[in-house]
């Protein structure tokens, strides 16, 4: 087999912040699969085909490109922010399980800047400790499980990132998330909401526990919480490196 598959983070949307490394295999592609919107980052070109696909496909779109790497295709798998965090890297794993001889398969895994890091950069340095990422969307996971995390995450004093907080289709999930935080944190914690970070619309805010509001948050969103420490200086949010 001569093929290979390298699934590539395309970072957060600033064409800037796209690694190297990323636009070396993009370059070498012959395939580029991934959602709609992202494999719209990716210019055509001679001899490049492009095949995106709905959002919740992640196993048919990682079983393509596992044929097509088969056929001896050059396949780039696209995810935006880091493809090993709520992505396509472990979507094409769990595919891979089910074929004879994985270790036939030639796979690399490209890092990208994530969201949650542009966001942190964006705002100051909110996550300068102890922290930890949670995806609010119950699309894959159950709700209750959400809730223990949420308790035990604010229990523990971590600083938080969440993606996916809020969508059209469940708009009260991150109500309830807010209503738990203000019961384990207190409601003079500092969240904040970062919204297309690093695009032209990109907007950022960061206000208390107690002044936060489910519609601050879209699927654009990622929110950070910072720990028990988290503060500001000037306009910028910080959470020392040490603990009390």
């Amino acid at each position: 087999m001569t093929g290979w598959i390298a699934v590539a983070g395309l970072g957060p949307g600033d064409e800037a912040l796209v690694t190297d490394e990323v636009r070396s295999a993009l370059a070498e592609a012959t395939d580029v699969v991934g959602y709609i919107p992202y494999v719209a980052r990716v210019a055509p070109r001679p001899g490049l085909t492009l095949h995106p696909s709905d959002n919740r496909v992640e196993l048919d779109r990682a079983g393509h490109a596992l044929d097509m790497a088969a056929a001896d295709k050059r396949v780039v798998v696209v995810s935006s922010g880091d493809p090993g965090i709520f992505a396509m890297a472990s979507a094409l794993f769990e595919a891979l399980e089910a074929r004879p001889e994985p270790e036939r398969f030639d796979i690399r895994i490209l890092p990208g800047i994530t969201a949650m890091l542009a966001a942190a950069a964006r705002l100051g340095a909110p996550l300068g400790h102890d922290f930890c990422a949670i995806n609010l969307s119950d699309n894959l996971k159950p709700w209750d499980l959400i809730e223990r995390r949420l308790r035990l995450a604010a229990e523990a004093g971590f600083a938080m990132a969440f993606y996916n907080p809020r969508s059209k289709s469940r708009p009260h999930q991150f109500a309830r998330a807010l209503d738990i935080l203000r019961e384990t944190c207190g409601p003079e914690r500092l969240i904040s909401f970062a919204r297309a970070v690093t695009t032209p619309d990109e907007s950022l805010s960061t206000v208390t526990l107690a002044e936060a509001t489910p519609e601050m948050a879209d699927m654009r969103t990622v929110v950070i919480l910072g720990n028990a420490e988290t503060r500001r200086v000037g306009r910028f949010v910080y959470t020392p490196r040490s603990a009390g």
